[in-house]
Parts: C-alpha cells; sequence; structure tokens
C-alpha cells in the first residue's frame, strides 16, 4: 500500500465517486485510479466501495473505516511537511487563508499587512467562497485558516474559536422615508423593498430569522454576496440596504445615512477554524492572535485536540 492508493481514496469520496473527476484534480489517469484503488481493496482483503459494472456505487462499512485511517494518516502527513518547514524554512512559506467576501475585503487586510511585517518572507494566499466553501477548504487542507460567520459549526472536523462580534446595519439613501422614524422597527422596514446579501452569506439567517419570528414577509428586491454590490444598488434607490457593520466606511460611505441593526437582527459571531489535530506553524498563530488578541498558542492548541 501507499499514499498514492490512499490520496485516490480520499478524493473518490469527495468527488462523488466520479473516477474521472479525481484524475482530472490529481493529474492521472482515471484508469490508473481504478486499479490503484483496487490493487489496495486486494492487499486488505476487503471491498472499499460498491460497484455497478466499473462505476464506484458507494463506499461500504469496512470502506468506511478504512476512510477514516486514511483520512488520519493524509492529515499526519501533511503535519509532517509543516513541521520541516517550520524548523528548516527560516520562517518563510505559504499561508492559505479560506474566507468570505466580506471578511477578506475588511477585515483581513490590517493583520494580513501586520503579519508581512512581523514574517516579510511569508506569501499570504487568500481563497473567497461561500462558508460551506471556506468549510471545505479547511477540510480537504487546501487552507489552513478558515474565517466567516456561519457554518463552520456544523462541521465537526473542525476546530471553530470565536474571532469577534459584529451586527448587522440599515443602509439607507438621503431623503427616505425611514429616516423620518426615530427607532426603525422591523414592520416598517418591511414596507420597502430590502437589498442584502445571498442566504448563504454573512449572517443572512439572522435576517430571515428576525423577520419569520414577526410573522413578516420582506421584499427582497436584490441579493448579493458583496456589501460593495449592495451599497451600490441603495445608492441607484432600489431599496434598503442591510449590510454588515464593518462594511461600512465614513470616509467612503458618507453619502449613505446608516441606522444600527443589532436590535433587529441580533449579534453574530465570526470564527476562525482549524482541521482538527493539525499542525499549525508559528505564523499561523501568530496570524489567528491578530484576528483575535484575547487568544493565546496554549488555547488554540487546547481546542485543537478537543
Amino acid at each position: 500500500m501507499n499514499l498514492h492508493q490512499f490520496k485516490f481514496i480520499q478524493e473518490a469520496v469527495r468527488r462523488d465517486l466520479n473516477l474521472t473527476e479525481v484524475a482530472r484534480v490529481l493529474h492521472t489517469s482515471q484508469p490508473g485510479v481504478s486499479k490503484a484503488i483496487l490493487e489496495l481493496e486486494e492487499e486488505l482483503g476487503i471491498e472499499v466501495f460498491t460497484r455497478h459494472g466499473k462505476r464506484l456505487k458507494r463506499i461500504t462499512e469496512p470502506g468506511q473505516h478504512v476512510l477514516n485511517s486514511i483520512e488520519i494518516i493524509l492529515r499526519e502527513v501533511n503535519n509532517l511537511k509543516h513541521i520541516g518547514e517550520q524548523y528548516s524554512a527560516e520562517d518563510s512559506g505559504t499561508l492559505s487563508i479560506a474566507t468570505t467576501h466580506t471578511q477578506a475585503r475588511y477585515v483581513l487586510p490590517m493583520p494580513v499587512a501586520n503579519l508581512r511585517n512581523k514574517y516579510p518572507k511569508i506569501n499570504v494566499s487568500l481563497h473567497q467562497g461561500s462558508p460551506s466553501d471556506v468549510a471545505k477548504m479547511v477540510l480537504e487542507e487546501n487552507a489552513e485558516i478558515g474565517i466567516a460567520t456561519e457554518s463552520l459549526v456544523d462541521y465537526s472536523e473542525l476546530a471553530t474559536i470565536p474571532c469577534y462580534e459584529w451586527q448587522h446595519v440599515l443602509v439607507i439613501p438621503p431623503q427616505h422615508p425611514l429616516l423620518e422614524i426615530a427607532e426603525i422597527k422591523l414592520e416598517d422596514l418591511a414596507e420597502h423593498p430590502i437589498i442584502t446579501y445571498h442566504p448563504s452569506f454573512t449572517g443572512r439567517t439572522r435576517i430571515d430569522q428576525a423577520f419569520s419570528a414577526k410573522h413578516l414577509s420582506p421584499r427582497i428586491a436584490l441579493e448579493a454576496i458583496d456589501s460593495d454590490v449592495i451599497k451600490t444598488y441603495v445608492r441607484l434607490g432600489l431599496g434598503v440596504g442591510i449590510v454588515a457593520e464593518m462594511a461600512m466606511k465614513e470616509t467612503v460611505d458618507n453619502d449613505l445615512i446608516v441606522r444600527p441593526g443589532g436590535s433587529l437582527f441580533g449579534t453574530n459571531i465570526a470564527r476562525l477554524a482549524f482541521k482538527k489535530g493539525s499542525y499549525l506553524r508559528d505564523f499561523v498563530y501568530e496570524f489567528a492572535i491578530l484576528l483575535n488578541p484575547t487568544l493565546t498558542k496554549e488555547s488554540i492548541n487546547k481546542v485543537l485536540s478537543s
């Protein structure tokens, strides 16, 4: 048995048993992938997958145990690489970060700049996507650290740590009727078109839950994943925006009126995520602490090993 066979099985499960896709991702041939998996099954004396002809149909019960062991082995292989880099590369290497657009655009610039000042040999690779994409990238070890609000706590293989709290704000164009109301309520807001995030992004779940609890059906005029897009359409008069508070910069957005939305939608928590059992290099700890100064290396390790 060898690491190539382990990787083929792991990737086959990740790619919904599509060996053509496995071969594409791993830059090899589909017959080579099939042959390697069969050879491992023969060596183990079990079927890892059931088949219909040459197509994989599902993972077997003993195959699931094999997959669990493979996940541990490949995780530790990756840890070995990071250990070597930590002690031989003199604080150089690449920090891969998976995050959403809002975090990348409004939260990460200063921590990334401060990290680069302290570790000038470090390269930073930002991968942006939905919260579920962020979780997947960390689980598949395409990123060492993930940052998002939603979804991360739903993955048992991830160790997550609260990073910071934030609230939504209302973004209102000048002369809008809502500005005549001293304390805007959800009932007031529901009477106007709303522009906000796509359901899988930036605390949208809390917005929907708040309206639902009041038995209100908001008029969602437009959904986007980008706060700047939302603000652009608010300026065009398409509706009232609901965005994350960190997306509002007074020097840039002084043509829009901002009203707090915490009393309407509650508080959100952005979280850091690591794959459980991972070995983190020093600059990964440093970056996490830059994002949340209450953290320490010891507190992060405690969560990683829990």
